[in-house]
């Protein structure tokens, strides 16, 4: 076991990078470190959540159409006030609120950032106790400093952000983020209350056996991913088939596991979502950076990456294929094969 003496905070590491920002000077180090503030609260909630009344629905609809969970709102309430009161962040786009956030405070209006967010993925897990996770992204403002964030300040491909990641709420709580210079994890250590350095430069296998789709609507998927499917399921020893099927129904929790042992996700288009399920802004884009910062690939499945689609509206969707690069360029390939739609 390491001493204390031997434990990199998470404050500690992003301070120690914050040379590689020198624009920045600070204002991103202390969004990150308020970011992870407001993690280590709904980390709290979170794992004392069955013994209060945070748990069932909400009684309100978000802008998705999805009945909100108690602990989504708690979660989004609470990462809102960080990142108001970080004084960094001048608006923010959540998943659980159908138009940006902005704020009236001169401190925030002077905040160069902007955040998109999904405060709590995977929530219809809450009840049953299955890991759950928050992801982010950090974007610096297009609109005048001093004045209110505009709805163009989130329309930004994904090539523009500056920091993104996760934090996933499961047997441990870890958060895992990049500023495009690697991705590295943290483990909170609930003794001491930090989050500490656990893997650092995490590199993701260029391939895997793992595939993670909800083989549920394999009837509603496109022709190609059906093919890609039933690849992954043949016995070859050479290429080390069957693959293993792993779907926990948590994006953050099925990627967290890929970008460690190698594997792809798949979301397709399907009859009942054309253009996919999952969020371009606050779901895809920062698992996306966070994919290629790890050496592998994120695509929309014909052949346009994920970080160069340049978003159209707040809670636009999008088909995503992530993870081990050789898995996403084979899965891709299926695609063009067999489906003759494609744009």
């Amino acid at each position: 076991m390491l001493s204390f003496n031997n434990v990199t905070t998470l404050n500690e590491f992003i301070i120690g990078r914050q040379s590689e920002f020198p624009y920045a000077k600070g204002e991103l180090s202390r969004l990150l470190s308020h970011i992870g503030i407001a993690a280590k609260i709904v980390h709290r909630e979170v794992n004392k959540a069955g013994l209060v009344d945070i748990l069932g629905e909400a009684g309100q609809v978000n802008i998705q159409g999805e009945s909100q969970k108690k602990l989504d709102v708690f979660a989004d309430e609470h990462f809102i006030g960080a990142l108001k009161a970080s004084g960094e962040c001048c608006g923010i786009a959540s998943e659980e609120n159908q138009d940006i956030i902005t704020f009236e405070e001169e401190l925030a209006n002077d905040g160069k950032y902007i955040v998109t967010m999904d405060p709590l993925d995977g929530s219809s897990n809450i009840d049953v106790n299955v890991s759950i996770g928050t992801i982010f992204a950090i974007y610096r403002r297009l609109s005048p400093v001093g004045h209110k964030a505009k709805i163009d300040d989130f329309l930004q491909k994904g090539t523009k952000q500056v920091a993104a990641g996760y934090v996933i709420y499961g047997s441990s709580t870890m958060m895992v983020y990049t500023t495009g210079r690697g991705v590295n994890g943290f483990t909170l250590d609930p003794s001491i209350g930090e989050f500490c350095l656990s893997h650092r430069d995490i590199t993701t296998p260029h391939s895997g056996t793992i595939y993670s789709v909800n083989e549920g609507n394999y009837f509603k998927f496109p022709e190609g991913v059906k093919k890609y499917i039933k690849y992954c399921q043949e016995n070859d020893t050479e290429t080390k088939r069957p693959y293993t099927s792993r779907y926990i129904g948590s994006l953050v929790a099925d990627f967290h596991r890929n970008l460690l042992k190698g594997g792809i996700f798949l979301y397709p288009s399907t009859a009942s979502y054309t253009d996919g399920k999952l969020r371009l802004l606050y779901e895809c884009n920062p698992i996306a950076f966070l994919a290629e910062q790890s050496g592998g690939k994120a695509t929309d499945g014909k052949g346009n990456r994920i970080l160069d689609i340049k978003p159209e509206s707040l809670h636009q969707r999008v088909p995503f294929y992530v993870g081990s690069r050789q898995m996403v360029n084979q899965a891709e390939e299926f695609i063009k094969k067999y489906d003759s739609n494609l744009d």
